[in-house]
């Protein structure tokens, strides 16, 4: 029992055990696929033919993030702390709304705060952050390739930037053109009617704020796959202007959206640049050029910057022409521990 107790501390808690990446890359992998998931229940006619498949993936994916919460709850050398601590929260906040969810309480359900639970669901890909970072700090303490690192940390953050502003493009606009939405204000309509003997209106979504109308040709962001879609060409800079936000908040994620991909694509340029400068022009992965660190010229004599102090001085000696070229090239060739004795044999 006590052999089982250690593995799983080792598990959660220690970074360089192996088994504690490989339990990180599979949480990884459910973050990913569960976002997958959380975007496919906006289909609604996928949601018709596989209402319970749906639900039972994302009970499995909660039973999971549920246990490795507990897991590093309880494993924490501070768990007061850990609570309270970003990383706490952020996996708190990814299985507390999914909870909530899943107890089917009358007080959520018709209601704006449930609209909020379905959002902060998405919280979840925060999560991938946390493991960019472990990454980050294994790949540097085993020199692994930088540029391998950066693009995985680039991809890690353009998937959590395109999943958070599609979900919040959907949430605040999409939602008040769903199909749900619509039969339940006309719905409201029509009772209104029945009540007073007037004829029934038609249901037109409005923006809760300016009070807009939206028009059935502005309906844009039906699905979050749709929203994703408007995202990706938003943080592209491509502006195909096919979808675009008409309500005051989504305009608001939208200019964060843009500024987003603005950071994101010159964090792009320089990983890709980083990598032209290393394969075509030699330059190291620190940022020195190797011709500039890694030899030196002494005459016509190209050799390595290890003995620097040594270039230095047959350089000179050289130019006072105390040794010839051929004997400098002679002794630079020799073994730091040979020097002495080589320099004395050439010594006029």
């Amino acid at each position: 029992m006590r052999t089982v107790h250690n593995f799983l501390d080792r598990m959660f808690t220690d970074h360089t055990f192996v088994w504690h990446r490989h339990f990180q890359s599979f949480i990884a992998f459910i973050i990913f696929v569960s976002c997958l998931g959380i975007a496919m229940e906006t289909l609604s006619d996928f949601v018709e033919q596989h209402e319970q498949s749906v639900a039972i993936f994302e009970n499995f994916t909660l039973g999971i993030f549920v246990l490795e919460y507990l897991g590093n709850l309880y494993f924490s050398r501070n768990r007061l702390k850990f609570v309270f601590s970003f990383w706490g929260l952020v996996d708190l906040l990814s299985i507390l709304p999914s909870l909530l969810l899943f107890l089917n309480t009358s007080a959520l359900r018709g209601t704006r705060i449930l609209r909020v639970m379905r959002v902060l669901r998405v919280m979840r890909v925060l999560k991938l952050a946390r493991q960019a970072m472990e990454m980050m700090g294994s790949q540097m303490a085993k020199k692994r390739n930088p540029l391998l690192l950066n693009l995985n940390i680039y991809l890690i953050t353009l998937f959590a930037v395109t999943m958070i502003s599609s979900s919040l493009m959907y949430y605040t606009e999409g939602v008040l053109y769903a199909p749900s939405t619509i039969s339940e204000g006309q719905a409201s309509f029509d009772q209104i009617a029945a009540e007073t003997g007037q004829p029934a209106q038609v249901f037109v979504p409005k923006d809760p704020i300016t009070g807009v109308e939206i028009p059935e040709d502005k309906r844009f962001f039906q699905s979050i796959p749709t929203a994703v879609w408007w995202c990706l060409v938003t943080l592209t800079t491509t502006g195909y202007g096919d979808l675009y936000p008409v309500t005051l908040i989504g305009r608001i994620i939208a200019v964060f959206t843009m500024f987003s991909g603005l950071i994101l694509f010159s964090i792009l340029m320089n990983i890709v640049g980083k990598t032209i400068m290393v394969l075509l022009f030699g330059e190291t992965l620190d940022g020195h050029d190797k011709a500039a660190e890694g030899v030196k010229v002494v005459g016509d004599m190209i050799v390595d910057s290890s003995v620097n102090p040594v270039i230095s001085a047959l350089a000179l000696l050289q130019r006072e022409s105390i040794i010839t070229t051929e004997e400098a090239m002679m002794i630079a060739a020799k073994p730091r521990d040979e020097l002495g004795k080589a320099l004395s044999t050439f010594a006029r």
